[in-house]
């Protein structure tokens, strides 16, 4: 048993697995035009009266109660997700199925299940990873099955994964780079209600968890793959999505997102101002 100093009981943590959590929702216009803002679409490379893949993550929405934020602008542990007595919380990847079409303005459900907790201790040190299966019904048919893989660490210097990821010799069929600034940061967070204070207050996330610069969210950058596929590919139907985050990214510096085409698939990838990989992707299409 995985029990240290901190008062880990993965036995304790492994009773969350099987927990289910329902949300509802409407899938509305409005977060779908704030997304293409964001993108700097004026016309957006997906159906008008569709939700474009990953735009779901612009539902269901985190609505903690203003004292139940802890010192870091996520919601305080417990409750659906197991209390991990690990200061940070990250998303670590994640895979998709899309089974069909979510309309504008359908009343949708989300049923999310706790359905893995696993410890691990290595080099960077102590580790809990969950899985959490999400199952999203569209006027009551399914339309898209969601693993998102979380992972818990403790006081790494987040430095020491960045600098350990080897600059990458792939060739991209696609290239474009781009630039984040702190006001495209603040908007992604106010698009998905996210607090987390490392993508907007420099201080903290410079003078508490030890990062250059403002971090860009895992999720945006999926996002932004997925529009570099979409732009090439509009109205593309996507099957299926998979993702790692291998590294942070920061506003510091310029990034790249990158597109190779594969047989039925498209494999990309951002990465730094000095070639490494900060997140691998795939996307599955039903051409």
């Amino acid at each position: 048993m995985l029990q240290h100093k901190r008062g880990m009981d993965i036995e304790h943590l492994k009773s969350w697995i099987g927990r289910e959590e329902r949300a509802s929702d409407v899938a509305s216009a409005a977060p779908l035009a704030g997304l293409a803002a964001l993108l700097d679409h004026e016309t957006p490379p997906w159906a008008e009266d569709e939700v474009p893949p990953l735009g779901h993550w612009l539902y269901f929405l985190p609505q903690a109660r203003q004292s139940m934020i802890g010192d870091d602008g996520h919601p305080k542990r417990g409750g659906f997700l197991p209390p991990v007595p690990l200061p940070r919380r990250m998303w670590a990847g994640g895979r998709l199925k899309f089974h069909g079409a979510i309309p504008v303005g359908s009343t949708i459900e989300r049923v999310s299940t706790i359905e893995d907790v696993t410890a691990k201790s290595g080099a960077s040190g102590e580790m809990v990873f969950v899985t959490v299966r999400h199952a999203i019904h569209a006027g009551g048919v399914l339309a898209i099955e969601e693993w998102q893989d979380l992972v818990y660490r403790g006081e790494s210097a987040p430095g020491a994964a960045a600098s350990a990821v080897p600059a990458s010799t792939r060739e991209a069929d696609i290239s474009r780079a781009y630039t984040t600034d702190p006001v495209a940061l603040f908007r992604y967070s106010a698009l998905t209600f996210n607090g987390h204070r490392i993508h907007y207050d420099r201080d903290y996330a410079r003078d508490v968890e030890g990062y250059p610069g403002l971090v860009v969210h895992g999720p945006l950058s999926a996002t932004l793959l997925m529009d570099l596929f979409l732009r090439a590919h509009p109205r593309a139907a996507v099957t299926g999505f998979s993702f790692r985050a291998r590294a942070p990214l920061f506003d510091i510096a310029p990034f790249t997102l990158n597109l190779a085409r594969e047989d039925g698939k498209a494999a990309l990838w951002t990465a730094d101002a000095g070639g490494r990989p900060a997140m691998t992707a795939e996307i599955e299409t039903g051409e």
